[in-house]
């Protein structure tokens, strides 16, 4: 049983491939990436360029060191580059941004749920909660990354079906695309968020942190049967990714048409919800239908896999390996996913949430820095206060992004605050080198 929560390197590249389009697309994207449509158009796609930049780096960087060096979780790396504290601190990072992170999703899918089906059911929101965590337990604990992959690749075709049918049927209403709400590249002003070159980079250093050192993500990957089998994986599912994405973009282009004619005030995250359920689609049942499909299929696997990959890391990095702990931890870390979602719901608050999101950006910077740095560099390192640097990075970054407009002429932080934050911790990795 062990063994069913890591890799085994058996699996085919191409049902991998498919898997992946799965686990990068969340409940989360199924309802904001059209709903973005009306503010910055088709802008998104700038980030996937820099997405399919960053696939290169893991598919010819780093996946050849982790099937080279042989790990289960990729922060085993650090602890051969650098030593204990270092392994320890990338795995703690990965564990407080993956936790927070996969139950802000998983509960974004709840809620949405509670307010469609259970709610109306009279079912209370906390019973939701504890069967769909339940039901993630029970997927996962016997069949570990098998059956992450099969139902990611289950999830994957179900979302595709459903936001196709989507197009057709909302696309019949009312016809050809605005293209007012196409723009994609934006070169015009610096400070904007979406400036060209910011979307860009971020997409590269979000890539290569959130999926090239996420053991969540890496996990796929390594159950390719080699290092050539990982690469062609890699690539065919970036390349459907960024044609998935574009779906959903002109699925937002449509609902955005659609709400116009109606009347509807809807944008954001609330407008595929409402326009499915406004009943003012010919077969408004079929999409309503779809749409409670699509998220489902979008948000369950993602708690699953998150589960398996806190699993791993935890028992791997912080445990020592102990495989005796394994069904303990897992069903440990299922009942923390439950408290999280209870939490936010309880604190009933947005601005919560975009936080958790916001400190992704800050908790994935000192890995990204510390995988730069022992890639680039061979110098050994004081194992012991590299816990120190990696704290000290995310804080910097933290008064720089609060104070940035007054002392940068209004200048605002978006992507860039990653790369900045490995930045830092490379310079404090760089003071931290032993002298001969």
């Amino acid at each position: 049983m062990a063994k069913d929560f890591y890799a085994t390197r058996s699996t085919a590249w191409w049902k991998v491939a498919i898997a992946m389009i799965g686990s990068c697309l969340s409940g989360v994207t199924f309802v904001s990436v059209p709903g973005m449509v009306g503010s910055v158009g088709f802008g998104y796609l700038q980030m996937c360029l820099g997405f399919f930049l960053g696939y290169l780096v893991i598919a010819f960087v780093l996946t050849p060191l982790y099937f080279r060096l042989n790990v289960v979780s990729v922060y085993e790396y650090l602890a051969k580059r650098f030593g204990t504290a270092s392994h320890k601190t990338g795995a703690w990072f990965f564990f407080l941004s993956k936790m927070l992170g996969a139950s802000v999703r998983l509960f974004l899918m709840i809620a949405t749920l509670q307010l469609l089906v259970a709610g109306p059911a009279g079912i209370p929101f906390w019973v939701t909660v504890l069967v769909i965590v339940a039901l993630e337990w029970l997927y996962t604990v016997r069949g570990g990354v098998r059956a992450v992959i099969g139902l990611d690749i289950v999830k994957t075709v179900a979302m595709l079906v459903a936001v196709i049918l989507c197009l057709v049927l909302i696309g019949r209403e009312v016809g050809k695309p605005d293209t007012s709400l196409m723009r994609v590249f934006y070169f015009d002003d610096v400070n904007h968020p979406q400036f060209f070159w910011k979307q860009l980079l971020g997409g590269l250093f979000t890539v290569v942190a959130a999926t090239g050192l996420d053991q969540d993500m890496m996990q796929r990957t390594l159950a390719c049967k080699n290092v050539r089998d990982s690469q062609k994986n890699l690539m065919v599912s970036i390349l459907l990714q960024i044609v998935s994405i574009t779906l959903f973009l002109f699925l937002g282009v449509y609902l955005y048409q659609f709400a116009g004619l109606h009347g509807l005030e809807a944008k954001g995250d609330a407008l595929f919800p409402e326009v499915t359920w406004s009943g003012l689609l010919p077969a408004s049942g079929l999409v309503a239908t779809l749409f409670i499909v699509g998220l489902v299929m979008a948000g369950f696997p993602a708690g699953g896999s998150a589960l398996t990959a806190l699993t791993t890391s935890f028992t791997i990095d912080l445990l020592g390996g102990k495989d005796q702990h394994r069904t303990w931890v897992h069903t440990g870390m299922a009942v923390l996913m439950a408290i999280c979602i209870l939490v936010f719901n309880a604190l009933n608050n947005t601005s919560v949430i975009d936080a958790v999101y916001r400190l992704a950006s800050y908790t994935y910077g000192p890995i990204l820095g510390l995988f730069t740095f022992g890639l680039c560099c061979k110098a050994p390192v004081r194992d012991r206060w590299v816990p120190l640097v990696a704290l000290a990075a995310p804080l910097l970054c933290l008064v720089l992004d609060l104070h940035s407009v007054q002392w940068f002429n209004g200048y605002h932080f978006s992507y860039e605050l990653l790369p900045l934050n490995a930045a830092f911790t490379i310079l404090g990795l760089c003071c931290l080198i032993k002298k001969k």
